[in-house]
């Protein structure tokens, strides 16, 4: 139990790193790395400590109460404990896969549950990709009038308030991702063995700077950019809220962040076009690229999945005929 939470407290904070603490390590890249590690990590901690409070020992603000993932795990297989050495590999090839899909699929003890993961992270993705695309069509060209040159020390402050803000509610989405493979209801020394486990592994992250996948978020365009990284935090952050609030049903922020950067990248370089900046073409195989790697990630966990539970075998059997 320990060494898969240990695995996936890992794999998943790296990987799902790009998307809510991935704009605030590129554009605060002139700050010491154990102030952002300091002050994510208190957040961290909150955040948790609330669900754990609020819920009778449950830290991931119920998204594992709902249907398929409610009952805690007694024994492991090897393939469930090698989904997360899975996502360790796939992070380590810069690949922005859900870990949602990989680490809970292979758990879940219902077919209609995983349908619903996967419905909400589908509809998450094609809101975000839409919304972006007119969010920042609409302010892009009034926001390079006025943000011309150095940004003012405010931005920083407000960039941190917002990140900080980004990062407690992605935590409320995806705590059930770590946390899968412990007790519904932790114990004294369990939750405190949490807490730590994963504030120390955020410290390792930050003093890495992102570590490789980082590059999905730096290959943006004027990411690194403090204004544009507060506008990317705050649109995440609204979206992720939303869906929180709409279902306790577990879901892709993996695909909900691909699918803002993509909407944006796609509205910037429509506006762009006339000054002949990044081709058309650039910016649909950047998102291509994206989402490529991402759908890799969840047909790897369906496959897990079928193979490790006999009922969401014969689901799928039954499904296909």
């Amino acid at each position: 139990m320990w060494f898969g939470f240990a695995v996936a407290g890992y794999s998943s904070v790296a990987n799902d790193s790009i998307q809510t603490i991935g704009t605030f390590i590129v554009s605060n890249k002139n700050s010491k790395w154990w102030k952002l590690w300091i002050y994510i990590g208190v957040i961290f901690l909150i955040t948790i400590s609330f669900s754990w409070f609020k819920y009778d020992g449950d830290v991931s603000y119920q998204r594992l109460m709902s249907e398929g993932f409610s009952e805690a795990p007694t024994s492991f297989t090897f393939l469930q404990l090698a989904a997360p050495i899975f996502l360790i590999i796939l992070t380590r090839l810069r690949m922005p896969v859900s870990t949602t899909f990989l680490l809970l699929n292979v758990f879940s003890t219902s077919g209609d549950a995983i349908i619903g993961v996967i419905s909400k992270s589908f509809t998450g993705y094609f809101i975000a990709f839409i919304g972006s695309i007119i969010f920042f069509s609409l302010i892009h060209r009034y926001a390079k009038k006025l943000f011309k040159g150095k940004a003012h020390g405010s931005w920083t402050i407000v960039q941190w308030i917002t990140s900080g803000f980004l990062w407690s509610v992605w935590v409320m989405q995806d705590a059930a991702n770590i946390a899968i493979f412990l007790p519904r209801s932790l114990g004294v020394f369990q939750f405190l063995f949490f807490a730590i486990f994963i504030f120390f592994g955020l410290g390792v992250l930050f003093y890495l700077k992102g570590d490789r996948i980082q590059k999905i978020v730096d290959e943006k365009t004027e990411i690194t950019d403090v204004r544009a990284a507060t506008l990317v935090d705050l649109f995440y952050a609204i979206i992720l809220y939303y869906f929180k609030e709409v279902s306790n049903i577990p879901m892709s922020t993996t695909w909900v962040f691909l699918g803002l950067l993509g909407g944006r990248e796609l509205a910037i370089t429509f506006i762009k076009r006339n000054h002949k900046n990044k081709p058309l073409k650039q910016s649909i195989l950047l998102i291509t690229k994206d989402v490529g790697y991402a759908l890799i990630g969840l047909i790897v966990s369906l496959v897990l999945a079928i193979l490790i539970n006999p009922l969401l075998k014969e689901d799928f059997l039954s499904l296909i005929k």
